[in-house]
C-alpha cells in the first residue's frame, strides 16, 4: 500500500486572514484549539501513512514549530517554497522528497474523509497516472465540475462558476504516479488543476473515483466556521 502522502499547505489563506489572523498560514487555522493540518494528518494516520512530505510556503515555520518531524509516529520532511510555485509547482518540488512511485496528494484546506486504501486499489488495478477523488455536491457553483466515462476516466473538467446544481467535483484528494508526472517536465511554477489535469487528460490516464463521504473545505469564513461543530471528537 501507499505510505507517503504530500500534503499542499502552502496556501496564503487571504479570504480567512479577517478570522485567523495575518501571522497564520490557513492550514493552521484552529477548530477546537487545535490546528486544522493535525486534523488532516490524524485522517493520514488512519490510513497507514507513515511518512509526510509538507509541501509548504507562507509561514512556513509556524508549521514546523508545531509538529516538529513527526506525529503520531509519522516522519514528517518539509518542502518549502521560496516564493509561490502553485498547487501543481508545491507538488512537483515536493515529489523530490517522494521514495515511491506513487504518492497520496491532499488539499491543505480540505478535509475528505475518503477511502484512501480504496482509492488505491483502484489506481493499481487500472495502472492510471492520477486518480483524483470526487465528491458529489448538491450546489457546485463553488466549484469546477469533472465528469467520468463509464470506465471512470476523466472526460471533461467544467471551470469554477460554469455550471451550477449538483456535480462531482474534485475532492482535493488524489493519488499521483511521481514517475510519469516528471516525465512532462511540466515548469516550476504552475497550478496542478488548470495546467496540468486540464491540459493533460486526454494525454494521460487521468481517472476519477466518485467518494461520498464528509467534506469540509475551509477556505471562506462561511465554511471554516462550520469546521468546529463538525470536528467535534475527531482528535
Amino acid at each position: 500500500m501507499i505510505k507517503e502522502a504530500i500534503i499542499l499547505a502552502g496556501g496564503l489563506g487571504s479570504r480567512l486572514k479577517g478570522v485567523i489572523g495575518e501571522d497564520i498560514p490557513k492550514p493552521m487555522a484552529a477548530v477546537n484549539g487545535r490546528p486544522f493540518l493535525e486534523y488532516l494528518l490524524t485522517y493520514l494516520d488512519k490510513w497507514g501513512v507513515s511518512r509526510v512530505i509538507m509541501a509548504a510556503g507562507y509561514k512556513h515555520e509556524v508549521i514546523e514549530d508545531y509538529f516538529g518531524n513527526h506525529y503520531k509516529g509519522m516522519e514528517i520532511v518539509y518542502s518549502v517554497e521560496d516564493e509561490p510555485l502553485g498547487t501543481g509547482g508545491a507538488v512537483k518540488k515536493a515529489l523530490g522528497f517522494v521514495k515511491g512511485r506513487d504518492v497520496y496528494v491532499v488539499n491543505g484546506d480540505t478535509y475528505f474523509d475518503a477511502n484512501l486504501w480504496k482509492l488505491a486499489n483502484f489506481h493499481k488495478a487500472n495502472e492510471v497516472d492520477v486518480c483524483i477523488a470526487l465528491r458529489k455536491m448538491g450546489d457546485t457553483s463553488r466549484f469546477g465540475t469533472v465528469k467520468i466515462d463509464l470506465k471512470n476516466r476523466i472526460i471533461k473538467f467544467t471551470e469554477k462558476g460554469a455550471q451550477t446544481g449538483m456535480g462531482f467535483i474534485n475532492g482535493g484528494t488524489y493519488i499521483i504516479n511521481s514517475k510519469t508526472f516528471l516525465e512532462l517536465d511540466l515548469p516550476a511554477k504552475f497550478s496542478l488543476e488548470i495546467d496540468y489535469f486540464e491540459k493533460y487528460y486526454k494525454k494521460q490516464r487521468i481517472f476519477g473515483l466518485r467518494c461520498y463521504s464528509f467534506f469540509l473545505d475551509i477556505g471562506i469564513p462561511e465554511d471554516y466556521e462550520e469546521a468546529a461543530d463538525a470536528f467535534e471528537g475527531l482528535l
